[in-house]
């Protein structure tokens, strides 16, 4: 296939052997693990743990990805659509509360295909908002549950970071599409989220004038009660990192950005422990469950 499917347009050639393009992922699925993840969002993970199924490749490759070996060494295994669908059922009949589809975004039209039956539980797009409205409106009525990344609102740091210029613009968009399909989050009678938008931003050491422009973006373009916001202080440096990157976030810097998002009249979603920033919560990627 020449691949268009994100918003570097690269018009790549994927077969099914090879890679080319940002992503470098050939056609087809290529997965790492599928688990019972406890450490999303409490809506999400409830007591039983959410579905994760973690996809190879990424079309951003942020410097600092905490899923590095994946998202840029593309340490995963090829699967078909039929043997995705499969996982989904075992992983439902683990008593997963979700199935949670982290960085899918490149593999959208197989994806499409295994999600062709509904599930008995909701369907998670947990992405970097990097993403395409095009390829979002083909996932009409099959994902119930939106879970963007909204990691820049400097277009220069988005750049310097994950070579992705046009970051804040293309993330809004996105949102805004992921909204217009699911509409503002419904609760189930459990306390789960059974349909809605949660907006993610990880604060990075040192870029505290980016947090806040994220959520300067979020707050003049969404009301109050349409979309949940989850501030997160979990950012850990990876090997090789480099000036502010190489530290983790001070406690200073995240109670200033729990201060703004406040003060800019955000008040739905979610707070996350400084301790929170710990190694064992990056998954080992030892192909399991795939």
């Amino acid at each position: 296939m020449i691949c268009d499917l994100c918003p570097r347009h690269c018009h790549a050639l994927r077969t099914e052997t090879h890679g080319e393009g940002y992503c470098g992922m050939p056609a087809g699925i290529v997965a790492a693990k599928a688990m019972l993840h406890h450490w999303e969002e409490p809506c999400l993970s409830g007591t039983r743990g959410a579905g994760c199924v973690f996809f190879t490749g990424c079309n951003l490759g942020c410097v600092y990805c905490q899923n590095g070996a994946i998202s840029r060494e593309h340490l995963g295994k090829p699967i078909t659509p039929v043997r995705l669908r499969e996982i989904f059922e075992e992983l439902i009949g683990r008593g997963a509360h979700c199935i949670d589809l982290v960085t899918p975004s490149i593999y959208s039209p197989w994806i499409v295909e295994a999600l062709e039956k509904p599930l008995p539980v909701p369907v998670v797009w947990n992405c970097g908002g990097y993403e395409s409205v095009e390829q979002l409106r083909a996932l009409e009525g099959k994902v119930q549950i939106y879970l963007p990344d909204f990691k820049y609102g400097d277009s220069r740091l988005s750049f310097d970071l994950s070579k992705a210029e046009n970051y804040p613009e293309i993330a809004i968009s996105a949102v805004e599409e992921m909204l217009r399909q699911v509409g503002p989050c419904r609760f189930g009678e459990d306390g789960l989220l059974k349909s809605g938008v949660i907006i993610r931003h990880m604060v990075l050491p040192g870029q505290l004038e980016n947090t806040r422009r994220v959520i300067d973006l979020v707050s003049s373009r969404f009301s109050s009660g349409e979309v949940l916001f989850s501030l997160m202080s979990q950012y850990t440096p990876q090997n090789g990192a480099k000036g502010a990157l190489s530290r983790r976030i001070t406690g200073a810097e995240y109670r200033a950005a729990v201060e703004y998002l406040h003060a800019c009249g955000i008040s739905d979603g979610f707070l996350q422990e400084k301790s929170s920033a710990k190694e064992e919560y990056t998954p080992t990627f030892d192909f399991s469950g795939i």
